[in-house]
């Protein structure tokens, strides 16, 4: 078995897996995108098949005015009982933490949500016998800090009993990512550590009652890449762990690829890593090689064995319905998209991409850090004051585009940057024609952005560093997507991409 790390490439953070009907489940956070919550399929963890999405409606999860980054954060999935469970937090509007079921997986129909009263974030879930247990970081009931536990009634979601702190972990900060699992005689607590940065670790306790005490693993933390200064995947941890084929213990987690050796900058997001798990002796697991993530692994006779490098491909963008995303809730009949023929038609929206409404805009996660999209856009249908075009987003207030627009009846192309807010116009050129071809490249340092038509350019390069999260703040990745304004008043038409 070799492993290519990250198996799930782009912003695809906070991962849970579970196991069912001898296939895996994956599903990631997805904080102000919609639909929430991708659902993924695997025969063997190295390749995943995205399937779904487990929030598609707007009673589930309704994240209109939402900032960058707020949303919904760390789902935890589990099978019970020929029953699917997804619990997570909705940490905007109050919502707060709740669960939602499917009997079938491939449907695409999951059930309303079911909130849990209890605070707290990355909440997680046990069966244990008839009973089930909802675990999260936060306060409990008895005002102490740390990781809570509490029996819940697992059809209404009604806590049964008060939430007590069972742990305060291993002495790490931002204490988060909890998961408790009934393997043989003990109770293990699995939790990250150190925040989902640089010093991010995954650490490990284990009581044989589920209320405690729990003593730490000897060798905590289990996993982390804190020591591995230059290598180009950092921030592991905010794992879970699954058991495989033949028995051979399986770990998912997150971590991110910087964007050069000494550049600590990452703008994929975070991403989901695989490693092998082995157990000890005396019961404690050992994660991968060395308890580091590494890029490409071979897993032979029950040894792990680290190999060298892997050559990421280029990526080159497609927009896949089932993995399209959209900002907050989108308006679905401003959207006409023909992956048959790579067309899209977009009708602008007054909420534009430096707000937090509901903008007209469908992207596709980026994937590599050396890749393009590229689109042919048909200006005649514009209206006075619209704007569309294409864009690397990141938040609100932090992207790059190319785009046209008109403005006192003249068509115009060109591109811009806007970094914390301030936006940074490249040359603009008037346009006669009625297409204009419009590029983002990328590679690891830059992002390149051109519009061009009729052999007129307007060319502006951004740093990549800018839409990373050291530089931007923020948990999400960079969205390589298409967009289109309505004016100021609310004219509008739809406006036609052919990508290529």
């Amino acid at each position: 078995m070799i492993c290519v790390n990250p198996v799930v490439r782009g912003f695809y953070p906070d991962p849970s897996v579970c196991a069912a009907n001898g296939k895996f489940y994956l599903v990631n956070s997805t904080f102000e995108y919609f639909p929430g919550l991708p659902i993924f399929e695997s025969d063997d963890l190295l390749h995943w098949n995205q399937i779904g999405h487990c929030l598609t409606r707007q009673s589930q999860l309704d994240v209109r005015g939402v900032e960058a980054s707020g949303g919904i954060y760390a789902p935890t999935i589990r099978y019970n009982n020929g029953r699917f469970y997804v619990v997570v937090t909705n940490v905007s509007n109050d919502f707060g933490n709740f669960y939602v079921w499917t009997d079938d997986i491939h449907s695409g129909e999951w059930s309303e949500p079911i909130k849990v009263q209890r605070g707290g974030i990355d909440p997680s879930l046990l069966f244990d016998g008839d009973k089930t247990y909802f675990v999260s970081n936060g306060t409990d009931d008895f005002g102490e800090e740390g990781i809570s536990l509490c029996e819940i009634d697992i059809e209404t979601g009604k806590t049964l009993s008060q939430a007590r702190c069972i742990s305060k972990g291993c002495g790490g900060r931002y204490l988060e990512g909890p998961h408790v699992y009934h393997i043989n005689d003990y109770y293990y607590l699995m939790a990250a550590e150190g925040g989902t940065e640089y010093g991010h670790m995954e650490c490990m306790l284990r009581s044989k009652n589920i209320w405690g005490p729990y003593e730490m693993c000897p060798f905590n933390p289990i996993l982390t890449n804190r020591n591995l200064g230059g290598y180009h995947i950092q921030g592991a941890g905010h794992a879970d762990l699954v058991e495989g084929p033949d028995g051979q213990w399986f770990m998912v987690h997150l971590a991110f690829r910087q964007i050069g050796q000494y550049l600590p900058f990452h703008n994929l997001g975070r991403e989901t890593f695989l490693e092998p798990v082995f157990w000890t002796d005396d019961g404690w697991i050992k994660v991968g090689d060395d308890g580091t993530c590494r890029a490409q692994w071979k897993l032979e006779n029950g040894k792990c064995t680290t190999l060298d490098e892997p050559v990421y491909p280029e990526y080159h963008w497609t927009l896949d319905k089932n993995r399209a995303v959209y900002l907050r809730l989108p308006i679905y009949e401003n959207y006409k998209i023909d992956s048959s023929s790579k067309t899209v038609e977009l009708k602008g929206h007054v909420d534009f991409l430096g707000t937090c409404g509901q903008a007209t805009f469908v992207g596709m996660r980026q994937e590599e850090h050396v890749g393009k999209i590229a689109v042919t856009v048909f200006v005649d249908s514009l209206e006075e004051n619209q704007e569309a075009g294409i864009t690397a987003y990141l938040t609100e207030k932090d992207f790059y585009a190319s785009y046209i627009r008109k403005s006192n009846g003249k068509i115009f192309a060109g591109t811009k940057l806007v970094i914390g807010g301030h936006c940074v116009p490249g040359k603009e050129f008037p346009v006669e024609g009625k297409t204009v071809e419009l590029k983002i490249q990328s590679d690891r340092d830059n992002y390149f952005l051109t519009a061009s038509a009729e052999g007129k350019v307007s060319e502006s390069t951004g740093q990549t560093k800018f839409l990373s999260s050291e530089v931007a703040c923020g948990f999400t990745g960079t969205i390589l997507a298409l967009y289109a304004n309505a004016s100021p008043d609310g004219k509008t038409s739809w406006t036609k991409f052919v990508w290529s």
